[in-house]
């Protein structure tokens, strides 16, 4: 029985093609995805005119979506293994993304707004807030059978999210279509990726695979260790994913003088923190193994507590943008983090169905909770109040967790994810 660090391959990680294909496939699904999202609420607020507490209830509505999507894909993705099923389906959703909402979304959300949600919840849910979570799993899957890091291949979606957002704020000053239809000509690509891509199935993982049931995966919810991580990711990344992703945006252009000057910084600013998100992707593995899953944990809910008080703190377009880059610290810890802390924890075989309900669907359904109440708050009093509110509830989860998540630390910093029938590591 073999098993590796999460630095044992090295430079062979490049020489290797489906390191290549899995890192393609990331770069253009974030390509895809950032082009328009980065801008979402943005758009939502400033181009559409909805208002705070109508924001919150399309991303309440996507992020319910999300959640039948994210059990359904991992669930699916155990069972099959690294079969492409899948990344078909995903393709075609992701070639469709400029024509749904050019031709769909946008009208109806100015003249039926709840069907708007609810297609647009259905669409996106399946597309990119479940689908990310899919392609993440399915890439760590693809790593440990091929033998490359994980954490090397990712950081090719933190770079394609930087190529799209370095010129997605100047595209959506001219107009917004422009990013819509750029989403489709990445799935285009991705498309395309997919079908020269050969992924072997073997009986090893075959046979494993097909053996895995549903009584299984339920018996993961008769732990203990599982709800205390769930609630760990209750109060932080889902506050958090609601600050960065509904609140953030609009609030840092509305510093600068006019809408079109803030936008175009933002995607610049975006672009520089994803380039160094992608070098802490290097950098996490070594963090993480040094001081411990569970210190790890409780390090990245610090920084996203920090974040949101202290853009209620700076004053001005330097500040905020200072604490904007903090992501590119949180980020990379939080998500190595957890797949180390699912695989210290938990049955291995699980690791997407884990991955998706423990960390991704915990963090939507806050999403669900928080996001129209968040909108409220915001229309009824201000950013720096809401932001301090956040902030307090990030922390105070943050510190509870301290006591209740499973203090793993492997021996002699070695990181063993799981074997598959070719018994490599990530």
């Amino acid at each position: 029985m073999l098993s590796n660090s999460w630095e044992g391959f090295g430079l062979n990680t490049f020489a290797n093609k489906n390191y290549w294909f899995s890192s393609g496939f990331l770069f253009l699904f974030f390509i895809t995805w950032s082009v328009w999202w980065s801008f979402y609420s943005i758009w939502l607020n400033q181009t559409l005119g909805l208002t705070g507490a109508e924001t919150g209830t399309i991303f309440s509505v996507n992020s319910f979506s999300s959640l039948v999507f994210m059990l359904f894909y991992g669930v699916v993705q155990d069972k099959i293994g690294t079969k492409k099923h899948l990344l078909w389906f995903q393709s075609v959703i992701l070639m469709g993304t400029g024509p749904f909402i050019i031709y769909l979304y946008e009208p109806l959300l100015l003249s039926s707004f709840y069907t708007g949600a609810i297609l647009g919840g259905l669409y996106f849910g399946a597309g990119f807030t479940a689908g990310v979570a899919f392609l993440e799993s399915f890439t760590e899957k693809i790593s440990r059978k091929y033998k490359f890091e994980f954490g090397k291949s990712r950081m090719w979606g933190s770079l394609g999210y930087a190529a799209a957002t370095f010129t997605a704020g100047l595209l959506l000053s001219i107009n917004p279509h422009l990013n819509f239809w750029m989403a489709s000509v990445g799935g285009v690509g991705f498309f395309i990726l997919n079908y020269f891509f050969k992924t072997e199935v073997g009986k090893e993982e075959e046979k494993k695979t097909t053996n895995l049931s549903i009584a299984d995966i339920l018996s993961v919810f008769k732990q203990k260790k599982i709800w205390f991580l769930i609630l760990y990711l209750f109060g932080t990344t889902c506050i958090y994913t609601v600050y960065d992703v509904q609140l953030f945006p609009v609030y840092f252009t509305e510093l600068f003088h006019d809408a079109a000057s803030g936008q175009q910084v933002y995607g610049y600013l975006n672009s520089f923190q994803v380039i160094m998100e992608s070098a802490m992707l290097f950098a996490a593995p070594f963090i993480v193994n040094k001081v411990g899953t569970k210190q790890a944990l409780i390090l990245a809910g610090f920084i996203m507590g920090s974040r949101i008080i202290g853009s209620a703190l700076v004053d001005g377009p330097i500040g905020i943008s200072l604490i904007k880059l903090l992501h590119a610290f949180e980020l990379p810890i939080m998500l190595i983090a957890v797949f180390k802390y699912i695989s210290l924890n938990f049955d291995q075989r699980m690791s997407a169905t884990i991955y998706l309900i423990g960390f991704k669907i915990s963090g939507e359904i806050g999403v669900i909770v928080f996001s129209n109440v968040i909108g409220r708050m915001l229309d009824s009093t201000s950013f720096e109040t809401t932001f301090f509110v956040l902030g307090s509830i990030v922390f105070t989860f943050t510190v509870l967790s301290m006591f209740l998540l499973s203090n793993n630390k492997p021996k002699r910093n070695k990181v063993i994810l799981y074997e598959d029938d070719h018994s490599n590591t990530l």
